[in-house]
């Protein structure tokens, strides 16, 4: 594609002089107007029919997918493919802005992409006080702020006395479309800044030894005769004792300093890269994958670990 805009209109339009030394800056913002020029030539009459019908509430799943897509690909430490995922973040992100605009020039209620970028900017300064001798949350800054934990504290501090977002519990700041694994290690981390944390691994590694004897005798009453006049209490019992294990597992692991979701991840890639070496196995040799063969199964398992090494 022709580069619509080189650097010198790119700050022409923004009003704005800047010396050399902010090169990359102007290449950046220059990209950026191609883009957002590109997704307004998508969504016009005449554009292309996908992108003219899409809504910021159809984008949603795609949004979160290429999400965890520019995820597993920075973990994966893939730069190109990084490139690529962010790339596409980019342009879901951009895409849905753009709709937002659309309805605003509707009469609906909407706002334009610089406002967002603007109030993100203004937000950034206020919350950096220790950085900005301008930021409004000079009223409320603490006077040394030298670690991250300190500079964290400092912006909740600035949210909940300058900007008013005081909330009825710190775990309202957590949203409640979040995945559970992902709401579960927020809530904690919010808690643990309330001082709610145990001050060592110990009790909480204990805490899973605990809930898997819950959930053992759950199932144990899942399975017994005495189920049978209420079933569906027993499972859901069963359900919610599963729940308290996963939750402690996740304390667990941000207590060691662990992000679950990624571990997760990371986790759900080796199973698919192992089971597919089984699968491969199975069909070369001709063994037929059913429980009677899992002796042979894990076999092929085994040799999928070792090649890891």
């Amino acid at each position: 594609m022709e580069k619509t805009f080189d650097k010198n209109s790119v700050l022409q339009r923004r009003g704005t002089n800047v010396s050399a030394a902010d090169e990359d800056s102007a290449r950046a913002a220059a990209a950026f107007c191609r883009l957002y020029e590109l997704i307004r030539i998508l969504r016009a009459p005449g554009g292309c029919p996908w992108d003219r019908e899409q809504t910021p509430e159809t984008m949603r799943r795609d949004l979160v997918e290429e999400v965890f897509e520019a995820v597993d690909a920075i973990s994966s430490d893939d730069a190109p493919h990084a490139k690529e995922e962010l790339g596409d973040v980019f342009l879901n992100t951009t895409m849905i802005s753009y709709m937002f605009r659309q309805r605003a020039e509707r009469g609906q209620s909407g706002w334009t992409l610089d406002q967002a970028l603007d109030e993100l900017v203004e937000k950034l300064i206020r919350r950096h006080p220790h950085v900005f001798e301008q930021s409004e949350g000079k009223a409320v800054a603490d006077k040394d702020v030298n670690t991250s934990a300190q500079v964290l504290a400092q912006w909740d501090k600035i949210k909940e006395k300058v900007e008013g977002r005081e909330q009825k519990s710190i775990l309202d700041e957590v949203p409640q479309g979040f995945p559970p694994l992902l709401r579960a290690y927020k809530m904690q981390k919010k808690a643990a800044k309330k001082g709610f944390d145990w001050p060592s691994l110990e009790p909480t590694r204990a805490k899973i030894l605990e809930e898997l004897k819950e959930v053992d005798e759950a199932a144990a009453v899942c399975a017994s005769p005495s189920a049978a006049g209420n079933p569906d209490r027993a499972r859901a019992h069963l359900e919610e004792e599963v729940g308290d294990l996963f939750f402690a597992a996740v304390n667990y692991a941000r207590k060691l300093g662990v992000d679950p979701e990624l571990a997760m991840n990371a986790a759900n890639k080796k199973f698919y890269k192992r089971f597919s070496y089984v699968e491969q196995k199975c069909a070369e040799r001709g063994v037929e994958m059913v429980q009677e063969n899992l002796d042979k199964m894990d076999a092929f398992w085994n040799e999928a670990k070792g090649e890891e090494n």
